[in-house]
């Protein structure tokens, strides 16, 4: 996706994407890193379904916000539990939301060991001024981090 310098435009386009990646799983298709979050809404209670990236660091496998006020983190936080699918297997986890003090490093690492891509995404989505490790870490407060955990 291209970049784009106004973050609710490139936010609508992801979506649109999104919506492609979802029907992609549901058919079974994984690819990447990318699983399906199907978790209830804190609301309706209805089973609201979002494509995220598991990222292992130092073995340990933890979710990363991308764009800001994302309804997944709000969901999660409200359920604790999700489940999670990859082509067609899922399997229901818990998640750990990491306190603000210990995301720093992880996002660190996680955007150290990834493509420059994963830098530009939180630029895109407006959650950082720079794509590179220490200005995404240097962020943590508006990046939520969870760590998975089984079930």
């Amino acid at each position: 996706m291209a970049r784009d310098s106004d973050p609710e435009k490139f936010r609508r386009g992801v979506n649109n994407f999104n919506k492609v990646i979802i029907g992609l799983q549901k058919l079974g298709v994984a690819f990447g890193s990318t699983h399906l979050l199907t978790v209830p809404g804190r609301r309706s209670g209805q089973p609201r379904i979002a494509p995220v990236a598991v990222v292992t660091i130092d073995g340990s496998r933890y979710l990363f916000q991308a764009y800001p006020r994302s309804a997944w983190v709000a969901n999660v936080r409200a359920a604790g539990t999700a489940t999670l699918s990859r082509g067609r297997r899922a399997r229901t986890v818990r998640l750990e939301e990491v306190p603000v003090e210990a995301r720093g490093p992880l996002l660190r690492v996680h955007v150290g060991n990834s493509s420059a891509r994963v830098g530009k995404l939180f630029v895109d989505s407006g959650l950082v001024e720079k794509p590179d490790p220490d200005s995404v870490a240097a962020a943590a407060e508006r990046i939520a981090v969870f760590r998975i955990e089984a079930e």
